[in-house]
């Protein structure tokens, strides 16, 4: 059973080999509010913690055996950094849709990769299915004690750190992180409350707590990858909803915002499942104002090939990258007044198309646009209506 021994006896295991990482304020967010920077943890993400103190605990027999795992990437990186410091085999079950950062790094650290179609939990049957061919010893991202303990050294660092604290906000995906840091908080500190917070596209936990029972989500959708999952654990679910205050979600919008945000105003680089907490903060899901705030930010190992999506979808949701379409008469000239009237606000042209269709004398201009808040494209809509243009569309 999980005890506040193990978690202090991991945190001992982990001396040396997990970073004590940094808490900093979250200024440009809120004067309350800051962020636990397990995005530059050893391997990118939290997941070192519970993995090694899990693969530090196996006999000498288990490790012989082969160590398999299955993970979207962050337990996966976890776990073969973990096995090739004890000098033994790893294989681990990945999605084939896991950033190719993830895959690769794994497979530097030593480890066979096995990609399977699917979300994590049909890389979980897989490792069930390899693990009882080969005989192979199962390492669980989220419902093993050992690894909750290890994550819940997280609670212990950032009680050290900030022992003022009000509030913590938790990535949830199948619930080892937040687990491990409530049972540690709330046995130090019962007052200070622990907050979940998951992508809308895969609310596994956020419906099982509501229901009062675990249940399978049919399917998930979320860039963040780290906490797509469809069935919470049962260990997590019973110290969720004895430890847990409450769980929110925040969509795709929110999210790709809170990573544009910390990387414009902290230079911090974290991927969908590490940026969740923030979202939950920037977006309002969880009251702030009067409370000193932890964010934990989970993982920074975003696959650099979607960044460019993710900017552009914060940018969008922010105000400052805006698409219009214009009706406008198809006479000589038109367009360039148009476009006087769009320079005149200071918007920025990026892309502009030029569209006739079935109605005579009329043609529709979509224009792309660098804009600096909602504001302002609330005033480029009114400079264009009192000109006399009409606005069909804006995304």
């Amino acid at each position: 059973m999980l005890s506040m021994q193990m978690i202090r006896d991991a945190a001992d295991v982990l001396d040396g080999v997990a970073r004590c990482t940094p808490l900093y304020p979250a200024q440009h967010l809120n004067d309350n509010v800051y962020f636990k920077a397990e995005n530059l943890q050893v391997t990118g993400a939290f997941k070192i913690r519970g993995a090694y103190y899990k693969v530090n605990s196996l006999t000498a027999e288990e490790k012989a055996k082969g160590i398999i795992a299955c993970s979207a990437g962050n337990h996966a990186q976890g776990v073969a950094y973990s096995a090739a410091k004890s000098n033994c085999k790893s294989i681990i079950c990945m999605p084939s849709s896991a950033p190719i950062s993830k895959i690769e790094t794994t497979k530097k650290y030593g480890a066979e990769v096995v990609l399977v179609d699917g979300v994590y939990d049909d890389t979980y049957k897989k490792a069930l299915q390899l693990k009882e061919e080969y005989g192979y010893t199962f390492v669980h991202p989220f419902n093993d004690e050992m690894v909750i303990a290890g994550q819940g050294t997280i609670g212990l660092e950032l009680l050290e750190q900030c022992p003022e604290v009000d509030q913590v906000i938790v990535p949830v995906g199948g619930g080892g992180l937040i687990s491990g840091i409530a049972y540690a908080i709330k046995h130090i500190k019962p007052e200070c409350r622990v907050i979940g917070v998951q992508a809308a596209g895969a609310p596994s936990m956020f419906k099982s707590i509501n229901l009062g029972h675990i249940i399978t989500l049919d399917n998930v959708s979320t860039i963040a990858d780290g906490i797509a999952v469809k069935t919470p654990g049962e260990i997590t679910f019973d110290i969720v909803r004895k430890y847990v205050d409450d769980i929110v979600t925040v969509s795709e919008d929110e999210i790709s915002s809170a990573i544009l945000m910390l990387m414009e105003t902290q230079k911090s680089v974290a991927e969908g499942a590490g940026a969740a907490s923030i979202a939950a903060a920037m977006f309002n899901k969880v009251e702030v104002n009067n409370r000193k705030t932890v964010c934990i930010v989970s993982g920074g190992n975003i696959d650099v090939s979607i960044i460019s999506r993710v900017i552009t979808r914060g940018l969008a949701k922010s105000g400052r990258l805006v698409e219009i379409v214009c009706k406008i008469p198809d006479t000589p000239g038109e367009m360039a007044r148009m476009l006087s009237v769009i320079g005149k606000t200071r918007a920025n042209i990026i892309n502009i198309r030029h569209d006739r269709n079935s109605i005579v004398n009329t043609c529709f201009v979509t224009t792309e646009l660098e804009t600096r808040d909602s504001h302002h494209i609330e005033e480029l809509i009114s400079a264009l209506s009192k000109h006399g243009y009409t606005v069909l569309n804006k995304s």
